[in-house]
């Protein structure tokens, strides 16, 4: 095996597996999806090349008002793949991309693996400690982004500490219409970065003249199963930054999944809202992927912002949103919601996190959409469960696994046995989307698989039907006087109070029952309601050794970058609090 790692599917072997080719979700499938449908491996821009040949006028990218379609896309991906190739991007070269949502992310994500090369997703928040770790583990040596003074310092920062040796600047003017261009230009000065008086500017690249670059693009030959398309950072099950290798093959199987997972979309006809950050797997694939997948118009936000979002929807009329809880709650809980016309919505899905069953019955009612929830890591590209569309839904559940896709549910102290059905286990999976490996890591590798399943580090049941429900994460487990306690019960017991808009439950340090639940609630605007309530309300939900032993109300929660609510800032609180 190639890219500085060996095989997951050569990690230690598994046991058989029980009822091999006859698994329950089999019976119990959509109409119109076969499980076993073929998925031939291929080179990721097939998709772009598609689209551009069967839908050449149709918009694939709007943003803040200027419509690129897609034969124009696929133009500019050809000229800057050849650019690239010119200031040598070749085949294995690592280029990051350090973008907001803008047409630029996807212009070089596809020109970057038109040339060979591989692209390495940068989050534009990370701290010059975070960039630096991560370019130097994944040896980036190009980094692509725009000039904006949110942006630009820090990559200038990583050039003059000898840490990148060359960036792409792509204005971000040239993104604009015409008129808003203009406006930018003129009045926008501090929100730009006069990257010509830079000391660093003889290792800048003019990404305006890459654009304009007239030499063909020369054609690579690329081995879908083995070429690394991306490398995904991700903490795994672990918590330490690895970077996940999805090939060629990993992404293109995950999004003719997706594809066939989502029947009832019409090439062509579909106009997908693009708010979650396309650096973050869910929506590199679910919303970027997917959408040129289908010829789809993608309307583009810089970042997610709530108004702003629904003018959009209001405006532009998406027929799907990729979404994780927190935007459907923001959206639920606007004060200004009736305003907005959400009817063009036919298809949500949500991942990231679980959804609450509140929160999705509440949305579908609202916008008069289906809203399904997914479930899948960064290291499968990233899905590996969906609930249908149209059919059976299980409150609870992230659905029965997508085509080609194996679900195995393992012992939590012998991964290699599996469980029987209705007992918990350790949520292990395999499929054509599943990860090559961790890049440079090949014993963390070896760790994250069981024979040839990816380990996910979550703990799910199955029921007769074969749909899966996330019990909890292992690492999140809490024990109570011996007795295993799962958060995520206890969260969506308290979702069930009216005034509880988020919520997120730890396990504290107790000196009777060694752990304890904690719970940490944000209220509703203009709600109100006590610990005493609170603890009223769950006491015919969930059991005594359950319940928190405090509650803590804030005024926000702690989030990640695509909005999913985030418990390791609270149990680091915790941790310095217990220590003082």
């Amino acid at each position: 095996m190639t890219d500085g790692t060996s095989s997951g599917t050569q990690a230690a072997s598994a046991k058989p597996l029980a009822g091999a080719g006859s698994f329950p979700w089999i019976a119990n499938y959509p109409a119109g999806v076969a499980w076993d449908m073929p998925i031939n491996p291929e080179p990721l821009p097939v998709v772009l090349r598609d689209a551009a040949k069967n839908f050449p006028g149709h918009p694939a990218i709007a943003f803040m008002g200027k419509i690129t379609t897609y034969k124009a896309l696929e133009e500019v991906v050809d000229r800057v793949s050849a650019g690239l190739q010119s200031i040598g991007v070749q085949k294995g070269t690592k280029v990051g991309l350090f973008l907001p949502n803008t047409p630029t992310f996807i212009v070089y994500y596809y020109a970057i693996l038109k040339a060979g090369g591989t692209v390495v997703n940068f989050n534009p928040l990370y701290t010059i400690e975070e960039l630096t770790f991560q370019v130097r583990d994944s040896h980036t040596e190009i980094m692509v982004t725009h000039d904006l003074a949110a942006l630009f310092p820090k990559v200038e920062t990583l050039i003059k500490n000898g840490v990148l040796g060359r960036a792409v600047i792509v204005p971000f003017a040239a993104e604009l219409p015409t008129p808003k261009r203009q406006l930018f230009l003129l009045f926008k000065r501090k929100d730009r970065a006069d990257t010509s008086k830079s000391p660093i500017k003889a290792k800048l690249i003019d990404g305006a003249a890459l654009a304009a670059t007239s030499t063909p693009l020369k054609p690579v030959a690329i081995d879908p199963v083995e070429d690394v398309a991306v490398l995904q950072y991700t903490g795994g099950t672990t918590g330490t930054p690895k970077g996940a290798m999805l090939t060629h093959a990993n992404l293109h199987a995950n999004t003719v999944q997706i594809v066939a997972w989502a029947a009832d979309l019409v090439a062509g006809k579909e106009r997908v809202l693009g708010a979650l950050p396309l650096f973050h797997v869910f929506a590199m694939t679910g919303v970027m992927n997917l959408g040129i997948a289908k010829g789809a118009k993608i309307i583009l936000m810089p970042r997610f912002q709530l108004q702003e979002a629904l003018k959009l929807i209001d405006k532009e009329k998406p027929t799907m949103m990729p979404a994780v809880p927190t935007i459907f709650m923001a959206m639920l809980n606007a004060p200004n919601i009736k305003s907005f016309d959400l009817s063009s919505l036919r298809f949500c899905i949500s991942g990231g996190a679980p959804l609450p069953l509140e929160v999705k019955l509440s949305f579908e009612k609202l916008a008069g959409c289906k809203v399904v929830e997914g479930y899948g890591l960064s290291e499968a590209s990233p899905v590996l469960t969906c609930n249908p569309i149209e059919g059976r839904v299980i409150a609870g559940s992230i659905g029965p696994p997508i085509p080609q896709t194996i679900v195995s549910l393992r012992d939590l102290d012998d991964p290699t046995r599996e469980v029987p059905q209705g007992e918990r286990g350790e949520l292990c999976a395999k499929g054509p989307q599943v990860m090559k490996g961790y890049w440079n890591k090949p014993t963390e590798t070896a760790n994250q698989f069981v024979g040839d399943f990816l380990r996910t580090g979550d703990v799910a049941i199955m029921d007769k039907y074969g749909f899966f429900q996330i019990v909890d994460r292992i690492k999140d487990l809490i024990i109570c006087s011996g007795y295993n306690v799962y958060p995520r019960r206890i969260e969506e017991a308290i979702y069930d109070h009216p005034a509880v808009e988020e919520v997120t439950v730890i396990g504290i340090k107790d000196s009777y029952r060694g752990e304890a639940p904690k719970a940490f609630i944000k209220l509703k605007s203009g709600m109100t309601a006590t610990a005493a309530d609170i603890l009223r309300h769950l006491e015919p939900k969930i059991s005594k050794i359950e319940m928190p032993s405090q509650i803590e109300f804030r005024d926000s929660l702690p989030k990640t970058m695509i909005g999913k609510l985030s418990k390791k800032e609270l149990v680091a609180e915790e941790k310095q609090r217990s220590a003082t």
